[in-house]
């Protein structure tokens, strides 16, 4: 028997669309600059004004509560205080503005409350849109379609080309038109796009391209029960089909318990479940007033936080991946370098294996990495550190032994020679003209002795040049 689909009425959905992309190298305090003239606030934990900021009308996320949410290693890197320090710089901005999803079935109003740009480590950063759906007539179906719709930046399907943004008299056939020509045109010129040609979004060819992850919050009726075609649901985001009914991508009820069993969080259920995918990170509950408020509050803040870094975790190990996969051994010694540099920082600074002090935290935490395959990610990572030092250890050794072999022939024609046969000629004013008289063994003498110095000299300079540009790459990082 499949399993059945009934649509539910919603109070409210509230998501966060979280986009990831590369910033283009030493960026990012332009990108910086440019967000402060257009009016983003810098975020800082301290002020206890901005807890009321950007999340909608009576909507407050506690900055005490997130930041004790936290161990204080992760707390120094999710919430620095001045934007010269690192960690996740993130700037907000209030926008406050109703647009509309108009699809072939239906017509949803949704308010934009606000717009984050996160700057993080390694270049990523991430744009967030905030949203709220709020009417008394919302189904369940409806907020699915939306957040399936809505994230998807680049057409792709029959559905995503029957849907279009309304948004102030002004009508997009795509999501990315809306969003970076009226949200956020100002971080385009930021993007890292080399060598990725024809879009503006194929930024990560490693991640999720032209789409959105989704964290999204559905707040059911009071006494509305939550099933498992519900939470799977959540977790796929299966709005509506091609002909504008409720869909759910599985006919098995046992695949669903299975996929239930390893996806959710259910230690609130039947009341409260949390849902974790490749694609989404949701919460559905039929809770009310100040647990309600609270929940929401959660996926605004500490929820929020763990799935940014989750997200920053996986993309910086698929790109270290990437990385690795491109260098050229033989001829990109400084990669290579630098790409070990960049392992070593990461697994030391950024890799955290304990994330938040409260257990609920940990657990959502430990369950977000399980679905991204963050470990199986941060072994490969650490097999091929392994695997770089083995090849700098050869590579350093091969290397000296040539440096030795040259330096040992010179030192033992100097010592047969005692390097006295031609010296003595290169005192003062040196004659040119004698030296052409020279013999075969004193005219090896000179070419030895000349070469030595020239060597040495070029030897060392060398030695300078490569030393001042790794201080300066390392200054960088």
């Amino acid at each position: 028997m499949n399993p059945s689909v009934q649509d539910k009425k919603l109070n409210k959905a509230v998501f966060h669309f979280i986009f990831p992309f590369l910033i283009k190298p030493d960026n990012e305090q332009a990108l910086m600059n440019d967000l402060l003239d257009e009016n983003y606030q810098h975020f800082n934990i301290e002020d206890k004004q901005l807890e009321q900021a950007f999340y909608g009308e009576n909507q407050r996320v506690s900055h005490r509560n997130m930041e004790h949410y936290y161990l204080p290693f992760t707390s120094k890197i999710l919430f620095p205080t001045r934007k010269e320090d690192r960690g996740f710089q993130r700037f907000s901005k209030s926008i406050d503005q109703k647009v509309s999803v108009v699809s072939e079935y239906f017509t949803l109003p949704f308010l934009l409350l606000s717009v984050d740009v996160i700057i993080c480590p390694f270049g990523l950063g991430f744009l967030s849109l905030r949203t709220e759906i709020a009417n008394n007539d919302l189904t369940y179906t409806e907020a699915l379609e939306y957040a399936a719709r809505f994230r998807v930046m680049e057409d792709r399907t029959t559905l995503d080309k029957k849907s279009q943004i309304s948004y102030q008299g002004r009508t997009f056939n795509q999501v990315e038109h809306f969003i970076f020509e009226t949200v956020a045109p100002m971080i385009l010129p930021h993007f890292d796009k080399e060598g990725i040609k024809g879009s503006h979004f194929e930024t990560l060819p490693y991640f999720i391209d032209e789409r959105m992850y989704v964290q999204g919050f559905f707040s059911f009726e009071e006494g509305e029960s939550i099933d498992e075609s519900d939470i799977y649901r959540a977790g796929q985001l299966d709005g509506m089909d091609e002909k504008g009914q409720p869909f759910i991508g599985a006919s098995s009820k046992r695949y669903l318990k299975g996929y239930i069993k390893e996806q959710t969080y259910c230690r609130w259920e039947p009341d409260t479940y949390y849902v974790t995918d490749r694609n989404s990170f949701c919460c559905l509950t039929n809770q009310q007033g100040e647990v309600l408020d609270s929940l929401i509050s959660q996926m605004y803040g500490e929820y929020y936080y763990s799935l940014l870094l989750n997200l920053f975790h996986k993309i910086v190990l698929l790109k270290l991946a990437n990385e690795y996969s491109q260098v050229k051994l033989e001829s990109d010694r400084e990669k290579v370098e630098d790409l070990i540099r960049s392992i070593t920082r990461f697994s030391s600074e950024y890799f955290f294996l304990e994330l938040a002090s409260q257990t609920q935290g940990r657990e959502l935490f430990v369950q977000l990495r399980k679905v991204f395959g963050t470990q199986e990610l941060y072994d490969d990572v650490r097999n091929t550190l392994s695997s770089l030092f083995k090849y700098q250890s050869n590579f350093s050794s091969e290397r000296n032994g040539y440096l030795l072999l040259i330096l040992t022939v010179y030192t033992v024609v100097s010592g047969i020679y005692g390097m006295n046969l031609a010296i003595e000629d290169l005192k003062g004013d040196i004659n040119w003209d004698k030296m052409a008289g020279y013999s075969l063994f004193e005219s090896i003498a000179l070419i030895t002795a000349m070469s030595g110095l020239i060597i040495g000299i070029l030897l060392g300079a060398k030695s300078i040049y490569n030393w001042v540009r790794k201080k300066r790459r390392v200054r960088q990082d």
